[in-house]
Parts: C-alpha cells; sequence; structure tokens
C-alpha cells in the first residue's frame, strides 16, 4: 500500500460461536452499513469461491496509516422484528467475521446479563492495524460500547482506526493463527465416528449384495477351466461377461468425449501438483 491508500474492511459470515460449521452473511442480522458507497477493486480469490465465502463490502473508509479517532457510521432502527434478531443472536452466542487484506478477524456480536432479562449489543469496533514498511501484517479487534437492546430506540454504530507499526515480516503473518493457544479447534469425534461407520455399513452392504449376485457366475467360470476349447467357444456368454459389449462400444460424440476427459485429467493434474507444492514448501501467492 502507498500512504492514504485505500483498505477495504470486509464483511464475511456470522453464526453461533458453539458450531462453526453454520454460518450466514453477517448483513443477515440487521446490522447496518457505512457511509461509503464504492470501493476501486473487488478481491476475492479461488480459495474463497470453493469455501462458499461471499465478501460483502462494510461501508467504513480506512486509508493506509491514516487514523480514525472514534466515528459513527450508521445507525439502526432497533424495531420488534430487528431486536428479536440481536437477541436470538446473542442468546445463540454469535459471533462475526471480517477480513482486512486477508487477514481474518472475530467479533462477538453482543452478550446478556447474568439474569438473561437485559441484552447488550457491542457497537463500537476498535481497530488496530500493524504495518511493517508498505504492507499490513497485523490486525486486532477490540469491541466496546455495550448498548442495551430496547425496543423502538436508535442505536449508533461506530468504529476507529489506529496504526502502529510491528516487527513481524510479511512472510510471517499467518504464524500466530497457526499457534494452538490463539485458536482452539474443536474436533467433532461423534461426526467422524459416525462417518466412519457409516462407511463401513456401506462397503458391508454393496460387498454383501455384490456376493449374492455373483455367487453363481463365479461357479460357472469356474467349472469353464474344466472344459476344453471346443466346449468353450460353443458355449454363449452369460453374467458380467456380457458387460463386455458396453465397455468397447464407441460413445456417440467421440470429440466432446474426449475433450471432458483431456479436460477433466489436466485439472486434476494440477490440483494434484498445486496441493503437492502447497506441502513441500511454503506457497504464497497475491
Amino acid at each position: 500500500y502507498q500512504d492514504k491508500e485505500e483498505v477495504v474492511l470486509w464483511m464475511n459470515t456470522v453464526g453461533p460461536y458453539h458450531n462453526r460449521q453454520e454460518t450466514y452473511k453477517y448483513f443477515s442480522l440487521p446490522f447496518c452499513v457505512g457511509s461509503k458507497k464504492s470501493i476501486s477493486h473487488y478481491h476475492e480469490t479461488l480459495g474463497e469461491a470453493l469455501q462458499g465465502v461471499e465478501l460483502e463490502f462494510s461501508g467504513l473508509d480506512i486509508k493506509f496509516k491514516d487514523d480514525v479517532m472514534q466515528t459513527t457510521y450508521c445507525e439502526i432502527d432497533l424495531d420488534k422484528g430487528r431486536r428479536d434478531a440481536f437477541v436470538y443472536a446473542i442468546k445463540n452466542h454469535y459471533w462475526y467475521q471480517m477480513y482486512i487484506d486477508d487477514l481474518p478477524i472475530w467479533g462477538i456480536v453482543g452478550e446478556a446479563d447474568e439474569n438473561g432479562e437485559d441484552y447488550y449489543l457491542w457497537t463500537y469496533k476498535k481497530l488496530e492495524i500493524g504495518y511493517n514498511g508498505n504492507r499490513i501484517v497485523d490486525v486486532n479487534l477490540t469491541s466496546e460500547g455495550k448498548v442495551k437492546l430496547v425496543p423502538n430506540t436508535k442505536i449508533q454504530m461506530s468504529y476507529s482506526v489506529k496504526w502502529k507499526k510491528s516487527d513481524v515480516k510479511f512472510e510471517d503473518r499467518f504464524d500466530k493463527y497457526l499457534d494452538p493457544s490463539f485458536f482452539q479447534h474443536r474436533i467433532h469425534w461423534f461426526s467422524i465416528f459416525n462417518s466412519f461407520m457409516m462407511v463401513i455399513f456401506l462397503v458391508g452392504l454393496v460387498s454383501m449384495i455384490l456376493m449374492r449376485t455373483l455367487r453363481k457366475d463365479y461357479a460357472r467360470y469356474s467349472k469353464e477351466e474344466e472344459m476344453d476349447d471346443m466346449d468353450r467357444d460353443l458355449g454363449d456368454e452369460y453374467g458380467w461377461k456380457q458387460v463386455h459389449g458396453d465397455v468397447f462400444r464407441p460413445s456417440s460424440h467421440p470429440l466432446i468425449f474426449s475433450s471432458l476427459i483431456g479436460s477433466g485429467c489436466q485439472i486434476f493434474a494440477v490440483s494434484l501438483i498445486v496441493i503437492v507444492v502447497a506441502m513441500i514448501e511454503d506457497l504464497y501467492t497475491e
């Protein structure tokens, strides 16, 4: 980045903290959008497309090395429906994810009091962005400004940005996300065990069906070994031997068939090479 250059804050998903596979769009909750309407570029990588990530612009005006004091960027008109949506999200411990320069940021939607009667929304996003030279290497979010959810009121959403120098190298900026103490992933052992047992059951079921179906064919094939060549030539083909008529039958559209096979082999080879290279050495592409 150059000084005063545009830095985009992308909003990604929101969902319950205790079930991280359940995610929704950030603006599926009645959050409001910042005043900035357009950006100079839209960024989406192949990995984001494969994961189903749909980044949405936050509307916040952030510029490289340009500090922003606490500023109100939008206002939520909290009617009953919107309050109920926020209350449901807070009850289920919803959290959201954002991105700045491909660096993920997580924040909590709100919290409830000890009695579970009053619910509060975090309205102030305090961003601290670390830079090394002309590159962003670290992002931290602090949620402040707890406001009680009361129907038929207006809630002001605000943000601030503070830039600070960092000694972290650009190549090492993802190391903290790989630290197990920073982000604990809960392993769903029951789901893994359930999938494993389902695979074993299906393999056993298919094997049993095939054995019952092919038992007679195996008996006939074993008898053919005792027959001489003359008897074998006069015998009719039966069972799975009749499949060869379909296997060696030419396709009706050979040109399209060969094109699809060739493209599939190329995509498979490229994917395999990329995975192997990523496993062997550090691979980072802009």
